[in-house]
């Protein structure tokens, strides 16, 4: 299930931006390399990570923070210790993990900005484009294990970063953007005509803020949607909304809590792109329109929900109620063992159910 770069025919290099240049074998190699160096890790680690019965504290040691279970994806991911410093350098270890965000992704320029795209499958694939849009403050990089699997299935499958978050700009406010729904939807369109985005097309939304931006977009463009999926993202007026999101680390893993972390710490401010936004949204207007624009008669387009039940923020009666909403066309999917973030908690039955449904 190799990555693949922008498809060549689009011909978006840029003269000044980075972009990743991994062919087959080097991917490969890179892998192994990655494999074999935390084979130790992981050796040096088995004995905490022994099974353990379900009365007995589970709080020492790696702690996915009560959220990420023995599932294929959490046993195969590459483990860290708790102190970097015992497995190396510490700054080499860092730079590791912020490589691993940039990964399989290409810079591209769009209007005035530039976005970080991930892409898998070719625009030749035979059942149709995907679009993966994340929430904040993660990025794209969460889609990377369901979009490698839905292009070997078939699909063409792009993951950008929103403008501010991740690897993509992040213009200052009042320099061209700054940081409102209408202006996250225009340039989202002029990104979609870059990348050659043929409607209809498959949209799949996740999480807060940005993520209900994608929402409220689909609303605004239903010809341009053929099917979509909603993972675990605030859907009616009774959605908790967490201060500021909370922090980080009670969603993730420690490891891929980093590579979500690391480009915001390199940005000139931790996270202004989500203060920004988050100042200039009315988070009950816009759970407002999301909850009255796909009930019945309004929306008629198939959705599927994939729901995270262990999420710490919105509970499965969040789903239900929507679901309520237009049970002629939105199917929930539940998937016990995750989180808010499925795709990353468990992105094997992820792709399990996009693969039925898309």
């Amino acid at each position: 299930m190799a990555w693949a770069l922008v498809s060549p025919s689009l011909n978006l290099s840029l003269p000044h931006t980075t972009k990743t240049n991994f062919n087959r074998t080097q991917w490969f190699t890179t892998k192994t390399s990655i494999a074999a160096r935390t084979t130790s890790i992981r050796a040096n680690a088995a004995d905490q990570k022994q099974p353990k019965d379900k009365d007995e504290d589970t709080t020492s040691g790696f702690s996915p923070f009560a959220f990420v279970t023995d599932n294929p994806s959490s046993r195969e991911a590459i483990q860290l210790p708790e102190s970097p410093a015992e497995d190396g350098n510490v700054g080499e270890m860092l730079y590791r993990i912020e490589d691993k965000g940039k990964e399989y992704g290409s810079y591209i320029k769009s209007g005035e900005f530039i976005w970080f795209v991930r892409e898998t499958g070719s625009a030749e694939s035979q059942r149709g484009t995907i679009v993966f849009l994340h929430g904040a403050p993660t990025q794209s990089y969460s889609y990377r294990v369901v979009m490698s699997e839905m292009s070997d299935y078939g699909f063409h499958c792009f993951a950008p970063d929103w403008i501010g978050f991740g690897f993509s700009d992040k213009p200052q406010p009042g320099y061209g953007f700054d940081y409102t729904e209408k202006e996250f939807h225009e340039e989202f369109d002029k990104l979609l005509d870059v990348l050659g985005v043929k409607s209809p097309f498959f949209l799949v939304v996740q999480g807060f803020l940005v993520g209900s931006f994608g929402l409220t977009w689909a609303l605004k463009n239903p010809s341009k949607i053929l099917k979509l999926a909603i993972l675990n993202s605030p859907l009616t007026v009774s959605s908790p909304i967490p201060g500021l999101f909370q922090k980080l680390s009670y969603v993730l893993k420690l490891e891929k809590a980093d590579v979500y972390r690391l480009p915001y710490l390199s940005s000139g401010g931790p996270g202004f792109a989500l203060l920004e936004a988050a100042r200039k949204v009315n988070f009950r207007d816009i759970l407002s329109q999301i909850a009255e624009g796909f009930a019945s008669g309004r929306w008629d387009k198939p959705i599927l929900l994939v729901w995270g039940i262990s999420d710490k923020y919105l509970p499965q009666s969040i789903a239900e109620e929507f679901q309520e909403g237009n049970p002629t066309a939105i199917k929930l999917k539940l998937i016990e063992g995750a989180g808010h973030m499925p795709q990353e908690d468990w992105p094997e039955k992820v792709i399990e159910a996009l693969r039925v449904y898309f």
